[in-house]
């Protein structure tokens, strides 16, 4: 996948990177130290991978940011305000040590003491870190970026808008790729197609669980055959251009139910991830989301057979915080956006999901997705 660096508002940028450094500063830490990943990208703005050779933000508690770059891929931060945001760009060449540069930026105002490093950073360059700052403490930056990033602003619900309503074109479009006699894979690969033309920069996962694959919640393709009165779970999502990305999932007959019981179980899965959705508020906990959506599936007798949490965050991961599952107390705030996916899978039967990503808001929640709910039934 190519990187892609995106224009954006410079005070935005400016006010997150504040933020990043009193939250570190908050919990004892004297610098963070960011490769390329969603965390860069949301401090800075720039999508990039990480290679062999290092990139790091160093953004200390105290004093002033640098970019550690290699010198052949400084021109890629060119839409960068890094000026404008005060931070120092280094670059290195082949030869130099880059992790010593960065244990150097980082002990600006003398030794560290605590240092977090990206969730993401590879062990390539995590464990020179570690010898280059032999004497400091290093932890993961997660916990003290997900605090930010699981609070979407306007300009990330906004894009989280668009993802949705881009992946729901695709699932309105479901009757043009599934169809009995065609394979798994065949059908997936039309959806791939699919979710580049309505708008997406890739397509980050497809799933089609015909039958009983159905019944395996994270099932992806195979050469299996659609057959006429297959129930199909269709799970699919991927990134914008903004970096946001989309998920969404339903479920599909393809013709009249084999089964006699798809639709009477099918109408228990609708009313809990109903309930679910209709629990979102400020205040409520993510596990009082969890048990909303799991009371009415295992009264209805199918508790063993929803096997998965509830939702999980998105934003530029698919998975992020905040994790919608049993023993999670986080209390929900505004800007918080997770998806809503009970399911219920009967093993070497079907299996059947519903998912929407929605977004807390000040005074209750917002899907961000609009495809029916019901059970679809197409023309076979």
């Amino acid at each position: 996948m190519a990187t892609v660096s995106m224009k954006q508002d410079p005070s935005v940028l400016a006010a997150r990177l504040t933020r990043a450094a009193e939250t570190a500063a908050a919990a004892d830490l004297d610098a963070l130290l960011i490769s390329p990943g969603s965390d860069l990208r949301y401090l800075l703005g720039a999508a990039k991978e990480s290679h062999e050779r290092l990139t790091c933000l160093v953004l200390p508690t105290g004093g002033r940011p640098a970019l550690v770059v290699p010198k052949l891929e400084e021109p890629g931060f060119a839409d960068v305000p890094l000026a404008e945001l005060g931070i120092d760009v280094v670059t290195w060449v082949d030869g130099q040590d880059p992790h010593a540069v960065v244990a150097d930026l980082a002990s600006r105002a003398g030794a560290p003491a605590r240092v977090a490093v990206a969730d993401v950073m590879p062990a390539l360059h995590t464990i020179p870190l570690r010898g280059a700052l032999s004497d400091a403490e290093q932890v993961l930056a997660g916990d003290v970026l997900r605090e930010l990033r699981m609070r979407k602003d306007a300009a990330e619900v906004e894009a989280l808008r668009k993802a949705g309503a881009a992946i729901d074109r695709v699932h309105a479009r479901m009757a043009e790729f599934l169809k009995p006699g065609r394979t798994e894979a065949e059908v997936g690969a039309d959806i791939s197609a699919a979710i580049l033309e309505e708008g997406h920069t890739e397509a980050a996962f497809v799933i089609v669980g015909s039958g009983p694959n159905g019944a395996s919640p994270h099932h992806a393709l195979s050469d299996r055959v659609v057959e006429r009165g297959d129930i199909v779970v269709i799970d699919i999502g991927g990134p914008i251009a903004e970096g946001y990305n989309s998920d969404c999932t339903r479920t599909y007959a393809v013709g009249e139910p084999a089964q006699s019981d798809v639709r009477e179980t099918y109408a228990v899965l609708q009313a809990a991830q109903r309930a679910a959705v209709e629990a979102v508020r400020p205040g409520a906990t993510a596990e009082s989301i969890d048990a909303a959506a799991r009371e009415p599936i295992a009264a209805a007798g199918f508790g063993e057979f929803f096997v998965h949490r509830t939702g999980h965050g998105i934003g530029l991961d698919v998975h992020e915080e905040p994790y919608i599952v049993g023993g999670n107390a986080l209390v929900l705030e505004p800007g918080m956006a997770f998806s809503v996916e009970p399911g219920i899978y009967q093993p070497g039967r079907w299996g059947a999901r519903i998912e929407d990503i929605v977004v807390v808001t000040d005074d209750g929640v917002q899907r961000v997705n609009d495809q029916p709910h019901e059970l679809v039934v197409l023309p076979a």
